[in-house]
């Protein structure tokens, strides 16, 4: 696999931001995971709206969402020749429902991706302790998926109860690339992204899209066989709650727009992919409280980041850049973006105004997104430190009237007050 991007991973890369959709029977039960014995005939929403779910993720920003169309307990959104054990059984839409079918159209609708999860681990489906007969029957939902609602952006393969177990993927890669050629594989198989190791949304700096085949990531120095590693840039997730699936009782875990913006600078602002987790309430809607919320922070961003001023670029003394604007700004943001053409190369940078450094880190990536004190300036100079050719191909600046970039491990509801790991 190159260490270069592919137009699919780039195009994925620049979106930067996701919904994700955990709804299923778990819903409603209140709980998180579930061993497929919960009756189908408790999937009832009363007034779903796949539209209210795609318009509200649009309206926040987000380019694409994912929905689980089978979750661990193998209970099925879709109507699958595989098993009963699916919307079909339910009395929603009288057996006759699709959630996939309906949220296909809906993201058509809003201009937006539509990913589809489908777990391995398979608690319902009597064959998967065959592991050639569950393979088949796997093969056979993935393909009905791949083939009845469209181009897919993304495939979402979580590894959750799959320790120890095999499976075909070989097989599993034949039909995507046969039916779904452009999405992006999440995690297992042969995947085009990969996770970013947490549930709590942060990536890192240094936020490195190239990644060793032991899934260690790596940054090629030079040093390392180019054979040996792989373009896999990382897909940060987070629910909006405490919980993914939604609770009755967990409102107050709903994290503040704070809390949020502060994800997306520790995400999408280094570099990383976003995927917030909004799910459904046992109406078949959004929440209200989740919906007000998740737009609060789409309108804060759009606000914060509505009008860059781009900066003219120019070759410098020693791999220095000068970026230079039509007229004295006044920035207390800036995003320094690279050029990925020959892969991620920069691996350290310092942007300095009249020779004082203010801001520096190691990776840029897609975009790299530093916060300051309020400067005014005409021309900044950004020193690149990396391997090669390593360049940028934006710079642009913003006036927020924020100059500090907010901490999630100081909001309400941070990192360090875990609900649990693994939680998908």
């Amino acid at each position: 696999m190159t260490t270069r991007p592919t137009p699919a991973q780039l195009a994925w890369q620049r979106n930067g931001f996701g919904i994700f959709l955990h709804f299923g029977v778990n819903t409603f039960h209140g709980r998180e995971w579930s061993d497929g014995t919960l009756d189908p005939a408790c999937f009832a929403p009363s007034d779903l709206d796949a539209r209210l779910w795609a318009r509200t993720a649009a309206q926040a920003g987000a380019k694409y969402v994912v929905l689980t169309a089978k979750h661990h307990d193998g209970f099925c959104l879709w109507p699958t020749a595989t098993t009963a054990y699916s919307v079909a059984s339910s009395p929603w839409r009288d057996g006759e429902g699709d959630v996939v079918a309906e949220l296909a159209e809906a993201c058509r609708e809003a201009g937006i991706g539509l990913g589809l999860y489908l777990s391995p681990w398979d608690r319902n489906a009597a064959c998967y302790e065959d592991p050639g007969a569950y393979d088949a029957f796997y093969l056979e939902q993935l393909t009905e998926l791949c083939t009845r609602y469209g181009p897919l952006y993304e495939l979402w393969f979580d590894g959750a109860g799959s320790e120890g177990r095999s499976y075909d993927w070989d097989a599993v890669m034949a039909v995507v690339a046969e039916h779904q050629p452009d999405a992006m594989v999440f995690n297992m198989g042969r995947p085009t992204i990969r996770w970013v190791g947490n549930e709590d949304g942060l990536a890192a700096d240094p936020c490195r899209y190239t990644v060793g085949s032991t899934g260690i990531s790596l940054y090629d120095d030079g040093e390392t066989a180019l054979d040996s590693v792989r373009y896999l840039p990382p897909e940060c997730d987070v629910p909006i709650r405490g919980h993914w699936f939604w609770q009755p009782d967990d409102l107050h875990t709903l994290k503040s727009r704070e809390h949020l913006l502060a994800v997306w600078y520790r995400s999408v602002g280094l570099g990383a992919g976003l995927l917030l987790g909004v799910p459904p309430d046992r109406t078949g809607r959004i929440d209200p409280a989740d919906r007000a919320r998740l737009l609060e922070l789409g309108a804060e961003l759009g606000r914060r980041f509505a009008r860059p001023a781009p900066a003219r670029l120019a070759a410098g003394p020693d791999g220095e850049v000068v970026a230079r604007f039509t007229r004295p700004l006044l920035l207390d943001h800036l995003e320094l973006a690279e050029d990925l053409t020959d892969g991620q190369l920069i691996a350290g940078h310092q942007v300095l105004a009249d020779g004082r450094v203010i801001a520096s880190g190691h990776t840029v990536g897609v975009r790299r997104i530093h916060a300051f004190p309020p400067v005014e300036v005409t021309r900044l100079t950004v020193r690149l430190a990396g391997s090669g050719a390593a360049r940028l191909a934006g710079v642009r600046g913003f006036h927020t009237g924020h100059s500090a970039a907010p901490d999630p491990e100081d909001q309400p509801g941070s990192a360090a007050e875990k609900f649990g790991a693994s939680l998908h």
